[in-house]
């Protein structure tokens, strides 16, 4: 049998040392982060996904192999445990399977099978199953005791059929090759509860597809139309093979075919197996989809969050609204807040005027350079208003924000602890301002589910999904660094080695003794022990500090590697890496005792000191005027940013109030099997308008003629 190890590394294309490493890694409890950064040697630097992976994957055959361990010693409690059947548990690469072993030895609750042994009427039952031209009827005889409650023939051999069908329904071999025929030929039918009431479900009011070329979106889709009461989705298996293949596993191969036996094998497809396959291809289907929406979730999130920064400015947010007006917050380059105001420009022109005017003051006062516009309610009615006043300010531009989240996080606690002295709404106009300004630091303190670059996320097994989108964030935040003097608690809490506490101690700690100088002070902090610096010291970055090394990437544990290689190379900084590269980085990794992939990380990090590899990402499209929908005509080009990449296609903001779309078969020339494979949220992509619907609000467009 392979070990956990072997299992991995064979799945992941790995050799079984990294992988062995890297499980001794996780088990001595570093982060994934500190393993992918400073643990390259250790797994041949494996990037944090597949680490991840990784970590899923062993989580998973350990829970595997502890079901096992369980299920056989309740099997060996039980006195029926064999060699045979205990392989078979070992062999076993899925629950699944283990359950459909464990299947017959389960306490069950009362049944029709059961019932019948209870009756005593087993005997009978394997003396009818051993199929050797004795008449069920005549067998039956010896079977009647009215104190038992068998009073007839009839009912012996009822009870016997129960038991039968029971048996062969706990079969592992018959379920095992039934999923697998379900799984070729198995389709999924949906209906609708009501036909004459219209839903956004109406697409699956008379559906039929194979199980096989189901796509994730219309899984979830149906599952949440089933849930809301407008769908009646089913599994289907066409003709009789599934009958046929549990008849065939009952039946022996004798001249005289056992018409009871074939009767009890049909009897348990109907009543007992194919209900169940039912319910258990549903929930694969349903496990199935809900893993690719959260992956495509997570794949979603890391652009979002790794947008380019618009740094050293300062910025304007709105937060457009109707009702309660548009909120104002002017921030300056580091998010401080300067001023903030309320205006009412949907209410009437004279009210228009009257917002352009009090604007444009803070625009003066703040010289601010930015305007960042939510793009909820009302944001097509401020976005024009912002292009009015901007004629007056040629040097300034605006751009549209996904707001999603902003009015979560402007009512929790977080925000309230940040902003005591504002109101809801204006928290959100902060909210959006600072977006623009590090879109990462601003939106980790939103729950990731809340940032909207999903597909039915609330569909999902929460746990797994906050699991995924959780590492996403800490990946993120730790391949940018942080800035430890001004960093908020939220984003400090992602600093791999932190938790909460460490993090408000930092906080607390900066506000009491002033900015840190040094990382060494980190060892200061309370609670925050050897173990936790060790896993966030190469995360947190001190401009302040006299040492250079302090204000990169380079792990303490490394800086004599550093010195030693700024010693023997010298020069330009920027010049690290080349001059590595002409020295020989397996030459110097050998002279100075440390590791080729840290070496070069080194010499990287020491080229750009408090680099932020988002500045080498394209920028974020800042704009000057304003389009509407009426404006746009089928074959106009433009350039616009990818907002979301989902299973059927890719949303993409082109400067109108509402998204187009490219649909996945105009993402590329050839065929993707998913748009995922040829863009990703934040690119800039040239699209051509194809065709545009006002009154349901539709753009459709393509990417066909526009390469990226």
């Amino acid at each position: 049998m392979l070990s956990i190890a072997e299992i991995l590394s064979q799945e992941l294309g790995q050799k079984q040392q990294y992988v062995e490493n890297v499980i001794a890694l996780i088990d001595e409890g570093n982060t994934i982060p500190f393993i992918a950064r400073y643990r390259k040697e250790m797994h041949g630097a494996m990037d944090d996904t597949a680490l991840r992976t990784l970590q899923t994957r062993l989580e998973y055959l350990r829970n595997l192999q502890q079901r096992k361990d369980e299920v056989k010693n309740s099997i060996e409690n039980q006195g029926k445990l064999t060699e045979e059947l205990a392989q078979a548990i070992d062999n076993a690469v899925t629950l699944a399977e283990v359950e459909d072993l464990y299947r017959p030895y389960k306490q069950k609750r009362r049944t029709r099978g059961s019932v019948a042994r209870e009756k005593g009427l087993e005997p009978l039952a394997a003396a009818i199953f051993a199929q050797d031209g004795q008449d069920p009827a005549v067998l039956a005889q010896a079977y009647i005791d009215p104190e038992k409650g068998v009073n007839t023939v009839e009912e012996a051999l009822a009870g016997a059929s129960d038991i039968i069908a029971e048996d062969l329904s706990d079969d592992a071999d018959i379920r095992k090759n039934l999923r697998a025929l379900m799984n070729r030929k198995a389709i999924l039918t949906c209906k609708a509860e009501d036909p004459d009431n219209d839903s956004v479900y109406r697409l699956y009011y008379d559906f039929s597809q194979p199980i096989s070329r189901l796509l994730d979106h219309q899984i979830l889709a149906i599952n949440r139309g089933e849930k809301e009461g407008f769908l009646k989705p089913g599994v289907a298996l066409p003709g009789n093979d599934g009958a046929a293949l549990v008849c065939r596993a009952a039946l022996k191969p004798t001249l005289n075919i056992s018409s009871f036996v074939r009767l009890a094998a049909e009897d348990a497809y109907e009543r007992l197996i194919f209900p169940s396959m039912q319910r258990e291809i549903r929930s694969d289907l349903t496990e199935r989809a809900a893993k690719g929406a959260i992956h495509n979730f997570a794949l979603n999130l890391k652009p979002l969050l790794m947008q380019p920064p618009v740094k050293g400015f300062v910025t304007m947010g709105l937060d457009p609204g109707y009702r309660n007006g548009c909120k104002v917050a002017v921030v300056d380059p580091t998010g401080k807040v300067l001023d903030t105001a309320v205006v009412y420009p949907t209410f009437s022109e004279r009210k228009k005027q009257e917002a352009i005017f009090i604007l444009s003051g803070l625009m003066r006062k703040h010289k601010v350079v930015h305007i960042a516009i939510g793009n909820g309610t009302a944001s097509r009615e401020t976005e024009a208003m912002t292009v009015e006043m901007l004629q007056a300010f040629p040097d300034a531009s605006y751009m549209i924000v996904n707001e999603a989240g902003a009015s979560v996080y402007s009512a929790s606690p977080l925000a309230a602890e940040e902003f005591p002295d504002y109101d809801v709404n204006l928290r959100s106009a902060v909210s959006i301002a600072r977006r623009l300004q590090d879109p990462l630091a601003e939106l980790v303190k939103i729950d990731p589910k809340a940032i909207g670059v999903g597909q039915y996320q609330h569909d999902c097994p929460q746990k797994e999904l906050d699991t995924a989108l959780g590492g996403v964030v800490e990946d993120c935040v730790n391949a940018v660094g942080v800035d430890v003097n001004t960093a908020s608690r939220s984003l400090l809490e992602q600093v791999s080695g932190l938790t909460t506490a460490t993090a408000k101690n930092i906080v607390a700690f900066r506000e009491e003794n002033g900015p840190f100088t040094n990382r060494s002070q980190l060892k200061k902090v309370p609670k925050l022990g050897p173990k936790a610096f060790e896993q966030c010291a190469g995360f947190l970055r001190v401009p302040e500090s006299k040492e250079i090394l302090d204000n990169t990437g380079v792990h303490p544990e490394s800086y004599a590697a550093a010195k030693k290689l700024l010693s023997v190379l010298g020069g330009e900084l920027a010049e690290l890496p080349a001059k590595l590269e002409s020295y020989g980085v397996s030459k110097a990794a050998q002279e100075w005792g440390v590791g080729e992939h840290t070496l070069t990380d080194i010499a990287k990090e020491l080229s750009k000191p408090g680099r932020d590899p988002r500045d080498e990402l394209p920028q974020p499209i800042l704009r000057k005027d304003v389009l509407e929908m009426k404006d746009l005509k089928p074959g106009m080009e433009l350039t616009g940013t990818v907002r979301n990449v989902i299973d059927f296609g890719v949303f993409v903001d082109i400067g109108v109030h509402q998204d187009g779309l490219v649909h996945i078969s105009q993402v590329a020339n050839r065929r993707v099997n998913h748009p995922s494979e040829v863009v990703k949220v934040g690119d800039t992509v040239k699209v051509v308008v194809l065709d545009v619907d006002e009154k349901r609000h539709r753009i459709s467009l393509s990417m066909k003629q526009a390469k990226k």
